[in-house]
């Protein structure tokens, strides 16, 4: 080891040890606890030095004696400020410097950069007491984020004795526990960080979590009851609020929860496996196997403004796409571009990166770079799902439909558990008469994902272009009693039911009943009102449909609908020579829900 040539404050040397090895090697910054008591008395417990030889007079000393001490000049402060402002009785943590051999040269920087103002904030005999946390703070964020956890855990244990009354500290120790494995270092943690915020929704919901992890159920779900009460669409609330109900053989409660959950979240893959559960103590096998299918990992958790702040501190591209994501998130395109197009620059071997940078400028309207940004995704991980589901969609959406199939396929042969991309690759096969294999994809993303309404509905839409009106008929009413809430299957079924061909199916009068209800249900649209006037033309009352639909074609003409009004047009002559309509989606499958 050798010593720097050493700086001083107020005249005095503080040595830097550092490592004389070509490697980055830990440095320290260490407390001498007992020499410094002994000179100091209870003064020197709260003393830090730089790691090396420990030196009385260092500049130290003199800042902490300085901000604990009392009475004259500038700093003076009276006993109950002194007070608050002194650290506990406490022996510094070390704060060490990692290995920095395997970060990237912006985040090498960064980290020395933060650690050479941390000693400097030391050394400088003005440092407030509050000054020094932020400091010591600032660096354990840069080194969690970094992924230095250890380090990181000196670095906001120091922050937390200096500053006791700011959230953060404990906050992200408990965090930092987490990862680790740590749980009862985090329920300790996160208990300090609600005692400072009671009402914190982030500190509710984690806090709840480590009890549960615990197996103490009955400790989170009072954490877990305020939390949904603060926020009653919060998924996460109520997945631990199932997670619960299911440690306590509450199976029904726990499907409840869990099923709400997963209505706010159905992406969240890690509610499948405790709601397989919760069905299976139910006793329903077919349930509780349909979702331990979906099963998958990763945590549900809360918004959390602390930890996007932590995300953004470095800048390296692992922040930047967690600024693109925040900025996706509020549907600012461009802030989203800008971000992930800096993350391309630091990593631009990252497939995701690309993938995201490609759809932040799709949302912004540049298809061309959209384009380029998910080709350059797939050369790089040929295996990508998601690149070519993202250009299977933008090939479909530029009639390219043979190219957007070629993308879509790949992206179910790699993930085949992707559903979104197996129902857009069953759209595009409808679309373009490839009937049968439509139906097969249909058929597979219901099994997949029984809660994605788009599946039996697609299947239900196929069957009618096959002509195979009865069994839509019976799928179209099995998806108005599974999918209540999806009024597209009762759409369907009236324009099926008052202009099928097919008599053993067409029925007027069930059709005005949904209609009625309907209308009940939803405001009025030029849609609705060419489903009555379609539905009193089967009825033989053609007058009072040409009113309905010229109403129909006048209010779609306001809305700059044509696609509508060429359709309509066509039923409106049909009602004027009083004739009803036999082409339920008009002169082309689908031309109305597509």
């Amino acid at each position: 080891m050798r010593c720097l040539p050493p700086r001083s404050a107020r005249g005095r040397f503080v040595p830097l040890v550092v490592s004389s090895s070509n490697h980055e090697r830990p440095r320290g910054l260490v407390l001498r606890q007992a020499q410094h008591e002994r000179v100091y008395g209870s003064v020197g417990r709260a003393m830090l030095a730089i790691g090396g030889a420990p030196s009385a007079g260092c500049a130290v000393i003199a800042l902490l004696v300085c901000a604990l001490s009392c009475t004259s000049g500038r700093e003076s402060k009276t006993a109950g400020e002194a007070s608050r402002d002194a650290p506990d009785r406490h022996a510094f943590a070390p704060v060490l410097l990692p290995d920095l051999s395997r970060a990237s040269e912006s985040v090498r920087r960064q980290l020395r950069d933060a650690y050479g103002s941390l000693t400097e904030r030391i050394g400088e005999p003005g440092t407030t007491t509050s000054q020094l946390a932020q400091a010591y703070g600032h660096m354990g964020m840069l080194l969690m984020a970094a992924e230095y956890p250890d380090e990181a855990e000196a670095c906001f244990i120091d922050a937390q004795v200096l500053a006791p009354d700011d959230i953060r500290w404990p906050y992200y120790l408990g965090h930092s526990y987490k990862t680790r494995g740590e749980t009862l270092k985090s329920v300790a943690a996160f208990e300090r960080a609600l005692r400072l915020q009671p009402d914190d929704q982030a500190t509710l919901v984690w806090l709840a979590g480590a009890y549960l992890d615990q197996g103490k159920p009955e400790a989170a779900e009072p954490l877990l009851t305020r939390a949904l009460a603060r926020q009653p669409q919060s998924a996460p609330a109520l997945f631990g609020l199932g997670r619960a109900a299911l440690a306590r053989s509450a199976y029904a409660d726990a499907v409840q929860y869990l099923e709400r959950a997963l209505s706010l979240d159905p992406r969240a893959a890690a509610i499948q496996y405790p709601l397989a559960m919760a069905y299976r103590g139910l006793g329903d096998m077919d349930k509780a196997e349909a979702h331990m299918r979906l099963r998958g990992p990763g945590e549900l958790g809360p918004r959390d403004p602390l930890m996007l702040e932590l995300g953004s501190v470095l800048e390296s591209a692992v922040a930047y796409e967690v600024r693109g994501a925040k900025a996706l998130d509020e549907r600012d395109w461009a802030a989203a571009a800008a971000s992930f197009r800096k993350g391309v620059e630091l990593a631009p071997n990252e497939p995701s990166l690309h993938h995201k940078l490609g759809t932040a400028l799709f949302m912004r309207g540049d298809a061309r770079g959209a384009i380029d940004q998910f080709e350059e995704a797939l050369r790089l991980s040929p295996g990508f799902a998601k690149a070519n589901y993202s250009l299977g969609v933008l090939m479909g959406s530029n009639g390219r439909p043979d190219k957007a199939i070629e993308h879509l396929s790949a992206a179910v042969r790699d993930d085949p558990a992707y559903v979104e991309a197996r129902l857009r690759l069953a759209d595009v096969l409808r679309a373009t008469g490839r009937l049968a294999p439509a139906l097969a994809q249909y058929e597979q993303a219901a099994k997949l994902d029984p809660r994605a309404a788009d599946a039996p509905f697609g299947y239900a839409m196929t069957l009618i272009a096959l002509k195979r009106y009865q069994q839509a008929r019976d799928r179209l009413l099995e998806g108005m009693k599974g999918y209540p809430d999806q009024l597209m299957f009762a759409h369907a079924l009236v324009r099926l039911l008052a202009a099928v061909p097919d008599e053993r199916v067409r029925d007027g009068r069930a059709a005005m009943r949904l209609m009625q209800d309907l209308r009940a249900k939803e405001p009025r649209t030029p849609e609705l009102d060419d489903m009555m006037a379609m539905t009193l033309a089967e009825l033989g009352q053609c007058g009072e449909a040409v009113t309905w639909e010229r109403d129909a074609i006048g209010a779609a003409e306001r809305a700059g609908r044509t696609d509508l009004v060429r359709r309509m047009a066509g039923n409106l002559l049909r009602y004027e020579r009083g004739r009803p309509c036999r082409a339920a989606w008009g002169d082309q499958y689908g031309g109305l829900l597509q």
